[in-house]
């Protein structure tokens, strides 16, 4: 067979392979998910159903409709998951290892004075560890788990056998016995000491030097016992849920995620495909494929752009017909989630371009090789 017969016949296979079959072309390529995923994908988290392909719910203004009131139905339930603080009726309680003092008005043998070389600390208190303190004539007294009014009632009535007319006052001079937890992206991670200040989230975030630059204020977890919730003091700042401010309780765990996990992922045919940062957790469709740079217009095909995402365990995918400028109020109402993946198809021209590419390439290494003389098989060896 000739070079030239040779040549063509190669190049005639591989072409009508290429025509043949999309395969061959390199790069992703979504042909196979027009109706549905072209892989089955698993269900919601908690459910045992088999995993199944996915249908490609078409981007449109009903949809869009749809899915913003499924945002504002969220919010609603974020805002009944908590009830509001009743931050007027908060009243510290007294533990093991808090120092009081009590004075007795009129009578200064009751009273230890904190002077210049005493403190308040050493002149008061120390609640024992089995909840109680002595004091002269009330002997000891059982005050753990109660108010300062309560003890003070107590002492009243403890003392009122003893001293007409009682008035005596007691103070707390230091907390010990409660504290919680804030961890994750605060300045000043670590301890903080539950006082008479109601102890909120927030004022406890505040306490450890406030949020970090990294910190995901929608992403905050709080750990009671052994049971985790969810908090987001973004409603609180924007939207006023004062019930996401939480009345935190001693051996509580606040942690403070970072915002690594907040971005969305274009790829495909885009000028700058990569990962992109959300701003408070939010981000357009619109706004994700013009961070990237927009659809590459010379290889692109803007009538195949999908949204694939996986939201709480639960696989979704969408598809936007971009090939009409006005395509963009819709992706631009159209609200991604962390984690989403948006992808622009490839065009089918620019597809066909690079099977023949590829296939001209192994033609020409194939033509090589046919040209090349091997003298080691021609029989011009030296006798």
């Amino acid at each position: 067979m000739s070079k030239s017969l040779l040549y063509s016949f190669s190049l005639l296979s591989l072409a009508i392979f290429g025509l043949t079959s999309c395969g061959v072309a390199p790069g992703m390529s979504a042909s196979g998910m027009r109706n549905s995923s072209s892989v089955e994908l698993p269900g919601p988290q908690g459910q045992e159903a088999p995993p199944a392909n996915v249908d490609v719910k078409s981007i449109s203004s009903g949809l869009i409709l749809e899915l913003e009131g499924h945002i504002r139905r969220e919010a609603e339930n974020s805002k009944n998951a908590h009830s509001n603080p009743d931050l007027g009726a908060y009243a510290y309680k007294l533990g093991p290892g808090d120092i009081v003092s009590v004075t007795v008005w009129e009578h200064p043998e009751l009273t230890i004075p904190a002077g210049s070389f005493r403190s308040a600390e050493t002149a008061g208190y120390r609640v024992a560890n089995n909840g109680t303190i002595y004091y002269p004539y009330a002997g000891s007294v059982k005050v753990a788990g109660k108010t300062l009014t309560e003890v003070r009632e107590l002492l009243t009535k403890k003392l009122d056998k003893y001293i007409e007319n009682v008035k005596l006052d007691v103070q707390i001079v230091v907390f010990r016995s409660q504290r919680v937890y804030v961890v994750g992206e605060v300045k000043n991670p670590g301890v903080q000491v539950i006082d008479d200040i109601p102890p909120t989230v927030v004022e406890m975030i505040n306490r450890a030097g406030g949020f970090t630059e990294l910190a995901d204020r929608k992403n905050i977890t709080l750990t009671r016992e052994s049971t985790t919730y969810r908090v987001d003091l973004q409603a609180l700042y924007e939207l006023g849920q004062m019930g996401e401010n939480v009345l935190l309780a001693p051996g509580d765990v606040v942690n403070i995620w970072d915002d690594s996990l907040n971005k969305v992922f274009v790829m495909g045919e885009v000028i700058r495909p990569g990962s992109y940062p959300m701003v408070k957790h939010r981000k357009s469709l619109a706004e994700a494929l013009a961070d990237s740079g927009g659809v590459n217009q010379e290889t692109s095909n803007p009538g195949q752009i999908f949204v694939v995402r996986s939201f709480e365990g639960k696989s979704e995918i969408y598809h936007l017909d971009g090939r009409s400028p006005d395509s963009m109020i819709l992706a631009d109402r159209f609200p991604l989630r962390p984690r989403d993946v948006v992808y622009v198809d490839t065009a089918k021209i620019v597809r066909w371009n690079r099977i023949i590419s590829n296939v001209s390439q192994t033609v020409s290494t194939l033509n090589s090789a046919s040209a090349t003389d091997f003298p080691l098989f021609q029989g011009g060896g030296n006798n």
